[in-house]
């Protein structure tokens, strides 16, 4: 059995068209992970790169300890069902069960004289994998004798008896009818708990992508849009694309505006003269840039926080009034359909209309009627990027401030500003990211809570009555504590825009890889004799370094031969990646960023303003010596990440 490791995929065809864009993802030994999305997403191409079926145009793909992107189907020690059977008409289902065996070879010992398998294993292994199928009793029919779903079952057993690392599903319900699907979707589930293998299976539908994977991927447009578990996609969709994708039927979404009011937050809709208001404890995540009455925002609310009971109407902390359209009745409940505009027709989707799902409804078409919102399920996003902005892992700590003499003010706090932090004192914006707030230091703090967030902790701290955010690596336990901010990190702006910038966190470099024929002295027949070979070099930044095997082997795989040589190409690095050396990168010094603890040469590399780790004062012309190991490199043409 294995687990799986997707570093930087693409699949980019010869047009320029790309399929699949930076895919990474790691895939734990005997996961179920599914591939959910769109047609077009990219999630089949994936799953056929992971066969071999597609060739891995950038990126390293691993099964177990193997990289197989050079590796023959045949030997990934995988197994796939498509979603057409693929079975041999003529052959019975135990001789389509059998086939691969008989043409499968293993290892040569005492029992397998011409390294196949005796035909006593075989019959073990079919045998074994009808009865866990339960198709014994059609081995000896044709396919054409049985329905979709035996014949899925067949497709599956042909898998099964390879007992490969990694099994592949690509759409294998899809020609089911839906009672039949809804079968096969535990068939396969308990499968999977038999065989305790890796799953990976390719869907568009997202009932099934719920109700089976440990983990789901949701792709668009052949981007990752978020991997999580069936709940905390439904439950904390990271953008407007995975909030409307996930869940049946689709989630409301309106537009409005959000408005801090001490501590509560407004909510204006836009089309309705409903106004709701929030306690601002349950929005306390938000960005507070959204919360200042004027930036438009997309509400969204699925249509079981909707509610139309009296009980609960009674007890709602927020209400809206909604002018009903139709209703569709699905027995164990009824959508009803309608505007929260008095003069829209909650037919055609908009950013007024509604669905609210209720256990019965006497409401009609033209009626008007009050609804409960559940405000803990309010889901926000901003309208441009669909991004969620009541994130639950969130990036950065806003706070209001004061810079004076050379002094940080904020909630009652002090903190001396190094000289890389220089302003005029006034009032600022300050922007700390979340992973800058280190534990340890010399602000005290109250941590309120702890959480456990795809594999980080998300710590909640009350700096002297503000609320904001800390990434721990460690668990951080409740109580009284003391903060620091890595410096390096924190932003400060004000109306006219950003006063002082974070540091650069890396060093962007262009070039390009060329080849040239050299001559060396090597031994032949016991002679010492002059050959000449072609070898491979990069351009980074004017300086010329050797090529590195695995770098000129990769963009070649990725680019081909004509491609990978000449074209422009993007290095990037570290602050700490390049040392200041003798001979190398030509930069000037233009000044350096004295931080406290460290401090960083400002460079210009071409154009290119570069912070380098520097122990002391430097100056003027340099040259600077790069950690090849530690590059990325990117394809700039088509944007495409090689290491």
């Amino acid at each position: 059995m294995a687990g799986l490791t997707f570093k930087h995929i693409y699949k980019v065809y010869p047009n320029g068209t790309k399929a699949v864009n930076d895919f990474n993802m790691n895939v734990e030994d005997k996961e179920f992970i599914v591939f959910v999305g769109p047609s077009g997403c990219g999630k089949s191409t994936t799953l056929r790169m992971v066969a071999g079926l597609e060739d891995i145009s950038a990126g390293e793909l691993t099964i177990g300890d193997l990289v197989v992107n050079d590796v023959e189907p045949k030997d990934r020690d995988i197994a796939m069902v498509f979603q057409n059977y693929a079975l041999y008409p003529h052959m019975t289902v135990y001789d389509n069960i059998a086939f691969g065996l008989r043409l499968r070879k293993v290892p040569r010992d005492e029992l397998h004289k011409n390294g196949k398998m005796t035909r006593e294993e075989i019959h073990a292994k079919v045998t074994e994998a009808a009865e866990i199928l339960g198709i014994t009793e059609y081995l000896g029919k044709k396919p054409k004798e049985m329905s979709g779903g035996q014949r899925q079952r067949v497709s599956l057993g042909r898998a099964i008896v390879r007992e490969p690392k990694v099994m592949l599903l690509d759409e294998p319900l899809s020609n089911l009818d839906a009672k039949l699907r809804t079968q096969m979707r535990s068939e396969i589930s308990k499968l999977h708990k038999k065989l305790n293998t890796t799953f990976i299976y390719v869907t568009h539908d997202q009932v099934e992508a719920m109700t089976m994977g440990t983990r789901i991927v949701v792709m668009k447009d052949g981007y990752i849009q978020q991997i999580d578990t069936p709940k905390n996609l439904y439950n904390y969709p990271g953008n407007k694309f995975v909030a409307g994708f996930i869940g049946t039927p689709q989630m409301n979404f309106f537009t409005g505006t959000l408005k801090k009011l001490g501590e509560n937050v407004e909510i204006c809709l836009a089309g309705s003269s409903s106004v709701i208001t929030v306690p601002y404890s349950k929005l306390y995540k938000v960005v507070p840039t959204y919360l200042d009455g004027k930036t438009t925002v997309c509400i969204g609310l699925r249509a079981e926080d909707i509610s139309i009971d009296p009980e609960k109407i009674s007890n709602a902390e927020a209400l809206i009034k909604v002018k009903v359209s139709h209703k569709e009745e699905l027995g164990n409940q009824t959508l009803i359909y309608g505007d929260i505009n008095m003069e829209g027709d909650g037919y055609g989707e908009s950013g007024t209309r509604v669905i609210i799902q209720a256990d019965e409804a006497e409401a009609e078409s033209g009626d008007i009627i009050v609804a409960a919102l559940n405000v803990d399920k309010l889901h926000l996003f901003d309208v441009e990027t669909e991004r969620s902005i009541l994130p639950r892992l969130p990036e950065y700590n806003y706070l209001d401030c004061k810079v004076a003499g050379g002094k940080l003010l904020l909630q009652g706090v002090s903190i001396s500003l190094p000289p890389a932090i220089s302003c005029a004192d006034g009032e600022y914006r300050l922007l700390v990211p979340t992973d800058a707030v280190k534990i340890g230091g010399d602000i005290e703090a109250e941590a309120i809570s702890s959480e456990k967030i795809n594999g980080k902790n998300l710590v909640s701290l009350n700096v002297e009555g503000r609320r904001m955010f800390a990434v721990s690596k460690e668990e951080v336990p409740c109580g009284k504590l003391n903060i620091s901010f890595d410096l390096k990190k924190i932003s400060l702006s004000n109306d006219s825009g950003i006063v002082v910038a974070a540091m650069p966190e890396k060093v962007c470099m262009e070039g390009y890889m060329y080849k040239e024929k050299v001559k060396e002295t090597a031994e032949r027949n016991g002679k010492q004799k002059t050959v000449t070979r072609i070898a491979f070099f990069l351009n980074i930044g004017g300086a010329v370094f050797p090529a590195p095997d695995k770098i000129s082997a990769k963009l070649i795989s990725a680019m081909g031969v004509k491609k990978a040589f000449g074209g422009k190409l993007r290095y990037e690095c570290s602050p700490y990646d390049l040392t200041f050396a003798e001979s190398g990168i030509p930069a000037e010094v233009l000044y350096v960023a004295d931080y406290g603890a460290e401090k960083f040469a400002v460079c210009n590399i071409c154009g290119n303003t570069a912070y380098v780790r520097c122990d002391g004062d430097v100056s003027g012309n340099v040259y600077l010596m790069p950690n090849i190991d530690a590059l990325s490199v990117i394809q700039s043409e088509m944007d495409i990440r090689i290491i």
